[in-house]
Parts: structure tokens; sequence; C-alpha cells
């Protein structure tokens, strides 16, 4: 199974770390992808995240999972990349999974169309752009898991494990982050 964390300037970084991190304990294969010019990428409150790829690299490619962290800023520019919409378009189409968390369920999937009909979580700032929007940490609908913010990425982190690898090993994951 593989995953595609992509992020952007104003990403929130401990969303970032902790869904890349979360994953690649779930032995899920990760690529982190900027559509940003270069590797380095300035996340929330400064902390510096570095891609392995560029958006240019990757976009091309089919992955089991799109991840989008959140953070306002990072979740517009998200929005803005239309290479990167057309991917999550093409992805639902192909019933592959989609997770998006904190700002990215309003700003990029909602206002892409990419939440019709699904139950879904964001930050609450941005519930009212949700149309079904769900009051809980991490809401799984079809092939799509949304998470509210910060507080729920290790959370969200491991639904994405279970997704793709399976409740078993989503419990593995926990037990080794003493969150089981």
């Amino acid at each position: 199974m593989n995953a595609l964390v992509v992020v952007a300037h104003g990403s929130e970084s401990l969303e970032a770390v902790t869904i890349i991190n979360v994953l690649r304990r779930g032995d899920v294969e990760v690529t982190v992808a900027s559509i940003e010019s270069s590797f380095a990428v300035e996340g929330t409150r400064g902390v510096m995240l570095t891609a392995e790829a560029l958006w240019t690299d990757v976009g091309g490619r089919d992955f089991d999972l799109i991840v989008l962290p959140g953070g306002e800023k990072g979740a517009q520019a998200l929005s803005d990349h239309a290479g990167l919409v057309e991917k999550l378009k093409a992805q639902r189409q192909a019933h592959r999974w989609t997770g998006a968390i904190c700002a990215s369920p309003a700003l990029v999937l909602s206002r892409h169309g990419l939440l019709d009909g699904k139950k879904a979580t964001c930050y609450p700032a941005f519930r009212e752009q949700l149309l079904h929007y769900v009051d809980l940490p991490v809401v799984v609908d079809g092939h799509c898991v949304t998470g509210q913010g910060p507080a729920s990425a290790l959370a969200f982190g491991l639904q994405l494990v279970e997704v793709l690898r399976g409740a078993d090993q989503r419990k593995s994951v926990a037990q080794g982050l003493l969150a089981a």
C-alpha cells in the first residue's frame, strides 16, 4: 500500500508529521510531495518540512491514499492547485482513498465537490462549509477519511492505517504509540 501526503507553505506541521509518522509505522509506503517550487516547505509555527518529491514528479502516479494536512494557508494553497484537484477527482472516481484533516476537508474537498453526499468533519471554524458536518474527531464515509484538527491527528493517522492495512495493523501501531 502506498500513500501520498501533499504539503504546501502553511500546512499544519503537527498534522503533517503525525500522519507521515503513523502511516510509516503502519508499513505504508509514504511519499511526501510539495506543491511548491522547492522541497523545503514552511509549515505552521515556522516548522520546516522537507518533501521527498515535487508535485510535478508524482502527479501522474497512482496512490492507494492521498492525504491533505490542514492549516488554513496550506489548505488554501492545496485548493488552488489545479493538478492536485484533478488528481483528487480521479482518486474519488477510482474509489481510492482520500484523507483530509483540519481546514482541508472544507477548503479543498468540499470546495471542489469532493464531499458531495458524504458525512465529514473538519476544524470547527469551517463547519458551515460542510453540508453534512459531523462533530467527531475522525469520520469515515465511503473512501474518504476526515479529521478535525491537530489534536485528532493521531486518531486520524491510525484510521488511515486501518483503512489501508486493517484493524490488526492499526492496533499494533496504536500499542507501539501507547495509544491503545
